[in-house]
């Protein structure tokens, strides 16, 4: 017997309603939900281990999501035929739904814990992404895994001027904002997005929007934890040594202060902090046993408490800097000479080293997935090798971490892209992190802004990107503008923020309380302004405007545009002509179907070859004009004339009579094939469409010669009685054998083409 789910339904309130079931599914799970819109459908689950794990102090949390190809109708690509690694778009929703999650587990609940979202049911027209907060949620509100929660997650788009909360897809086309915003009743969690230089003022107002919504679907979400009447399981996760928590707390934290009052660098500030403990252990005399999990522990928790401290009472940062200040920057283009263009950018201990490079349309990163498949044209890549940061580990490619900075360095330098019909390229940028004490991910859009101009890409404007810190004790905030590491570890928010200087292209932020204040948002927007203002006067230095030309080196592309109609005689049969031309000019030729013209790109690293190659194109795609001059190509030779290839592709008959003012009698000697002839179109066949050529149409006329001489006179074609013979059907023409054989007979004389 089927059993009675559990149901809430959200309106959306233009219409459309969100649902959250459960008590149907995946029961064994501690908790499942089933969340649907439209004909979008995801399943949430929530397993939680009973025990943590010995002498664990942080929140195990794992976030699975997956879309099942089935859920569209489709059948994954690859040789396995099956849902395999997360792809990057899989892994950015696992880190939306993560980081607006983990700061609302218990500080000091410690068990394993999965999450696990998948799209069982996909309309092609919903985002499943700004549901997938929602169902997690609701997975563990339906459970019994402690959480003080629940959170919600909602997309804050801008279309056409109007605010709009989880547009649909096809709405997006014209969206200038889009925000990805997570959230309690009380307070904001997280933000994500990006936007076409949209003000602080417009970021702040979306942000409000989206919250009034997630309070909604808040509710509902408690309301049916209420109708189910769960309670939250009993645990008991850490040991405490409360004499030797105070034992560290009087031996080192005076000692921390002043280490983290010092002003050092990095290293040095680490090597301090690392004594204290030290000098800590040896005051507690030869033999004594201490416990090194908890002392770890309390001694992080005296850093924590000093650092905090610190900046609250002395409004003095780690290295020294005022709240609001800026690391030293210098940047350097050029840098790497072989490539399409580089940069490197340097702000504080934080280092980025970052190339572009230009690809052809063959360069395209292809998409395949249930929702959205197609072809890429930018490309941005982030990756954070080990010694950035003085540590050891194996390179096993890019975790999720670098995969969220990419993509948001992405999004910020997507929006200042030229048009693609004005730079046809496949960009690809590269940044590989060399040193990091701060956001790194900002410090690669600074250097992918430089390393864009110095390719010679006419982007809108110059990017700058700063990260936010936060510290707070319930009653005073401090914001800090380009927070260290320790900062962003020891701090309560790590805001991202990037644009121009008219305004902002991306952001993300993150925060670890429970929440923000919104008079404190607006003053962290403020002061990052006027930090991105400062780092973008600082690049101007270096480079102030785009290169007005690619380098030297740089493999060019020419676009153009034909009737569709020639798109098959510049491919030929089996690929025979542009396989030809490619061969022959050393360049690589896409062709794509828009409408009722054809795009063609020609890419090549030779002028001479890209030169040739326009041209072989533009001749077979250009429509034969009569009565205009061509350079044409002598292709064979008849008795009757000569075979002229005037345009690729295209070939005319230059009939004898057309040769010369003069009579020639034969084609011996006129011509050869190969020979380059001027020759002028003088009509085309309106019935077979051929082509007849002429060159006597291009040389003056005779003095004397009257008007009708230019045609073949009636001697010349032969009385054609006397060609016949009598009409009275009595023709005497002799018996077979007196005429001799067929071959021997002179050829019939051919006809004009007149």
């Amino acid at each position: 017997m089927k059993p009675s789910p559990v149901v809430r339904t959200i309106d959306l309130g233009d219409g459309r309603k969100v649902s959250i079931e459960t008590g149907l599914l995946a029961k064994q799970a501690d908790g499942s939900v089933i969340v649907r819109m439209g004909d979008t459908m995801l399943l949430a689950t929530v397993v939680s281990a009973r025990e943590a794990k010995e002498d664990v102090d942080f929140m195990p949390l794992t976030v699975d999501y997956q879309e099942k190809f089935a859920s569209t109708g489709k059948i994954p690509g690859g040789f396995l035929k099956r849902e395999g690694r997360l792809s990057d778009y899989e892994i950015l929703i696992c880190r939306l739904i993560d980081r607006a999650l983990r700061p609302l587990f218990p500080e000091n609940y410690h068990a394993d814990t999965q999450v696990q979202v998948s799209l069982i049911s996909a309309d092609k027209d919903i985002y499943p992404d700004a549901l997938a907060g929602l169902a997690a949620s609701a997975a563990l509100m339906v459970s019994d895994v402690p959480f003080n929660g629940p959170i919600s997650e909602v997309r804050v788009a801008r279309i056409n001027g109007q605010f709009v909360i989880n547009p649909n897809i096809s709405q997006m086309v014209d969206a200038d904002m889009d925000i990805m915003l997570a959230a309690t009743i009380e307070n904001v969690m997280m933000v994500e997005g990006e936007a076409k230089e949209c003000s602080e003022a417009d970021l702040a107002e979306a942000i409000r929007i989206g919250h009034a919504a997630i309070k909604v679907q808040c509710q509902a979400q408690i309301d049916m934890r209420a109708e189910l009447g769960l309670k939250a399981r009993e645990y008991n996760h850490e040991r405490s040594d409360e004499a030797l928590e105070a034992a560290i707390h009087a031996f080192c934290y005076d000692k921390v202060y002043k280490v983290a009052m010092s002003g050092a660098s990095k290293n040095e500030r680490a090597e301090g902090f690392k004594q204290v403990l030290k000098d800590f252990i040896a005051a507690q005399g030869e033999g004594a046993e201490l416990d090194k999990f908890l002392s770890k522990k309390y001694f992080h928790d005296v850093e924590y408490k000093a650092m905090r401290n610190m900046i609250l009472d002395e409004e003095r940062r780690l290295d020294g800097r005022k709240l609001d200040e800026i690391r030293p920057i210098w940047c350097e283009v050029g840098y790497l000479p072989t490539t399409h263009g580089s940069a490197v950018f340097t702000r504080g201990e934080t280092q980025s080293l970052t190339s572009v490079t230009l690809g052809s349309k063959d360069d395209n990163q292809m998409i395949d997935n249930p929702l959205f498949s197609g072809y890429n044209n930018f490309i941005l890549h982030y990756n954070f090798p080990s010694f950035s940061t003085g540590e050891t580990r194996p390179n096993r490619g890019p975790g999720r971490r670098e995969i969220g900075h990419g993509n948001l360095a992405m999004r910020s330098l997507k929006q200042v892209l030229p048009p693609h019909d004005e730079c046809p390229y496949t960009i690809r940028i590269v940044s590989d992190i060399l040193e990091s004490n701060g956001s790194s991910s900002m410090a690669t859009v600074c250097a992918g802004t430089l390393a864009l101009m110095d390719a010679g890409v006419k982007i809108k404007a110059p990017v700058s990107g700063i990260a936010m810190g936060l510290v707070t004790d319930g009653k005073r905030f401090k914001v800090l503008s380009d927070i260290l590491g320790d900062e962003d570890h020891l701090g309560d928010m790590d805001f991202k923020l990037t644009g121009t200087e008219a305004g902002i292209t991306g952001c993300q932020m993150d925060i670890k309380i429970d929440g923000l204040p919104y008079e404190v948002l607006l003053q962290a927007l403020k002061q990052a302004g006027a930090g991105r203002a400062h780092i973008l006067n600082e690049m101007k230095k270096t480079i102030a405007e785009t290169r007005e030309d690619y380098r030297p080196h740089v493999p060019r592309i020419t676009q153009l545009k034909i009737d569709r109609e020639f798109i098959g005689a510049v491919i030929g049969p089996g690929g025979k002509i542009i396989q030809e031309i490619q061969r022959e000019t050393n360049s690589t030729i896409s062709i794509e179907e828009q409408g009722e013209i054809g795009i063609v790109q020609i890419y090549t690293n030779d002028k001479a070859g890209m030169d040739a190659a326009v041209k072989r194109i533009s001749g077979i795609a250009a429509k034969a004009d009569v009565g205009a001059t061509y350079k044409g190509k002598v292709r064979s030779i008849m008795p009757f004339g000569a075979f002229v290839e005037f345009l690729p592709g295209k070939d005319g008959l230059l009939h004898i009579s057309e040769i010369s003012w003069e009579r020639i009698e034969t084609m011996d000697g006129i011509y050869k094939e190969g020979d380059q002839i001027d020759v002028k179109l003088v009509e085309v066949d309106p019935k077979t469409g051929k082509f007849r050529l002429s060159v006597k149409a291009l040389l003056p006329r005779p003095e004397g010669m009257p008007e009708q001489a230019d045609r073949p006179r009636r001697e010349d074609r032969g009385d054609r009685g006397d060609r016949r013979g009598p009409r009275d059907g009595n023709r005497d023409r002799g018996p077979r054998e007196d005429r001799g054989p067929r071959e021997e007979r002179a050829p019939r004389e051919p006809r004009s083409e007149d």
